[in-house]
């Protein structure tokens, strides 16, 4: 069984930065897609941004430019830098890492606990 640990929500200030870390526990990233969630109150689950195994990474249009994803493999870890934050990216943030083989976001894939980012207008 996979788990996945956020870390490095917090309140920040609109225009500031915050960088989500999220640990796995046991190494996955040789082969799997990974990805960041976020959820508003009141709004569904959106795709953030995801990277595949082979280092393509897309993102949402929204955090397009501002938001950077990455991982280190020898960490089993994957990162979303977060840049020049908007009132409207207020969520709480979720991390996701795919079976092999299978798309993230789905029932083959595995969830963290969320983190929550807030940044104040």
């Amino acid at each position: 069984q996979v788990q996945l640990v956020e870390s490095g929500g917090g309140l920040v200030q609109a225009g500031g930065s915050l960088r989500l870390s999220c640990a796995a526990s046991r190494s996955i990233f040789s082969s799997n897609a990974m990805g960041w969630y976020r959820q508003a109150p009141g709004n569904q689950r959106e795709l953030v941004a995801s990277t595949l195994s082979g280092g393509i990474s897309q993102y949402a249009v929204s955090v397009k430019g501002r938001f950077t994803i990455s991982r280190d493999y020898a960490k089993n870890t994957v990162y979303l830098q977060m840049n020049s934050l908007k009132s409207e990216d207020t969520a709480v943030y979720y991390c996701n890492a795919a079976a092999p083989g299978f798309p993230i976001g789905t029932a083959r894939s595995y969830w963290g606990q969320g983190t929550q980012v807030t940044v104040s207008s």
